[in-house]
């Protein structure tokens, strides 16, 4: 007998959420159609897949995939039923008699319009309904396996950019798309999936882009080089931002990356369970605005990170989230300067009762190479 895993504790967890949807009144099981929550609830890695969770349990529970991945499934999901269909979903949809469903929840923030109306179709005489972000909801607190799955890929950033200032990779000459191949291919060969991202490479004023991506222009001595990225590994994304500067530092370089440096400071230090995110942000954001700066702040401090390098909670000035151990989330004030340059500082770090642990170790303090 398989012993409960992960993922049947996963679907134990989400099973016990199933009273509350439609305002209390309840679903019978859910129909999960989300890729990533598939992963998440079953270890299924392939392009085709849906799930129904039952709330009586897996015995009534049921996975369906096309007959590409019939023996992935075996292996991936060995203690559920499957059922072998290319309509994953609608194929689970007409089902759902035989187990018992007269209410079936369904993921409507993962549905489009028409498949919703092809499932009514298909599920006819049970009552759908919306039951968004449910997953969602218990993937923002990681358990131990995927903390350490999270540390692995973070390992791999680290390493991958050690060895890229090593070699001198970061130098005047080279273009920006250069050096981003060239960080990705070493998180590769430090056992890397691949990039968790398009890896943001962005030199002198385009360095005060937030999202710049990477373009033929020379890098230059004097330059504020920021570079965003991270590694999957599987499965799961790290993220870390360092910017350095190529040669000696001027004064208001300097000046930028210590006031940045203090926000993010702050940022970690307001990470504790109970928590309110947008409080986490105003920890690190008031810093900038006290020097006089916000308006160049301009995007959120932070995000949950995982089996999507974007998820919950947001640490932003609207966000309502609030913390909880086992959140794994980054804190990255920038602020930009147009068309001179600017600084983000960004690190991955996992919410504890007794403080943030951080996931990425690359040193913060400006680095003049």
């Amino acid at each position: 007998m398989i012993s409960a895993g992960p993922t049947a504790r996963r679907r134990a967890a989400l099973r016990a959420l199933l009273p509350a949807v439609d305002g209390g009144a309840g679903v019978d099981a859910l129909l999960v159609s989300d890729l990533v929550n598939i992963r998440y609830l079953t270890g299924f890695t392939g392009s085709n897949a849906a799930l129904l969770v039952h709330a009586d349990g897996d015995a009534a529970s049921r996975f369906c995939t096309d007959g590409r991945y019939r023996t992935q499934a075996a292996a991936q999901v060995p203690d559920l039923e499957t059922v072998i269909d290319r309509a994953s979903a609608l194929a689970l949809a007409a089902q759902v008699f035989a187990p018992g469903v007269r209410r079936l929840g369904f993921e409507s923030d993962a549905v489009t319009v028409d498949a919703h109306d092809a499932l009514a179709a298909a599920a006819e005489g049970v009552a759908l309904h919306r039951a968004p972000g449910l997953v969602q909801r218990l993937r923002a607190v990681k358990d131990a396996g995927e903390v350490e799955a999270l540390r692995r890929a973070c390992a791999v950033g680290d390493a991958a950019l050690a060895d890229l200032l090593a070699a001198g990779g970061l130098r005047a000459g080279r273009t920006e798309r250069e050096v981003a191949h060239d960080l990705e291919e070493r998180m590769r060969a430090h056992g890397a999936d691949g990039p968790a991202f398009a890896t943001i490479l962005a030199a002198g004023a385009h360095s005060a882009v937030p999202h710049h991506r990477p373009t033929d222009t020379e890098l230059r001595r004097g330059d504020l080089v920021k570079l965003d990225f991270g590694a999957l590994v599987e499965g799961y994304h790290s993220d870390m931002t360092r910017t350095v500067v190529l040669g000696p530092a001027a004064g208001w370089q300097r000046e930028l990356h210590a006031l940045v440096a203090q926000a993010q400071a702050a940022g970690r230090a307001a990470l504790a369970p109970g928590a309110e995110t947008r409080a986490v942000d105003a920890a690190a954001r008031g810093v900038v605005e006290r020097a006089g700066r916000g308006e160049e702040f301009v995007h959120g401090l932070g995000h949950g990170v995982g089996l999507q390098i974007h998820e919950a909670p947001a640490l932003g000035k609207t966000a309502t989230d609030v913390l909880a151990a086992g959140m794994v989330v980054t804190v990255e004030p920038g602020v930009y300067e147009a068309g001179r340059g600017g600084v983000r500082i960004e690190d991955t770090l996992v919410v504890h009762d007794d403080g943030p642990e951080l996931l990425t170790h690359t040193a913060r303090e400006l680095l003049e190479v």
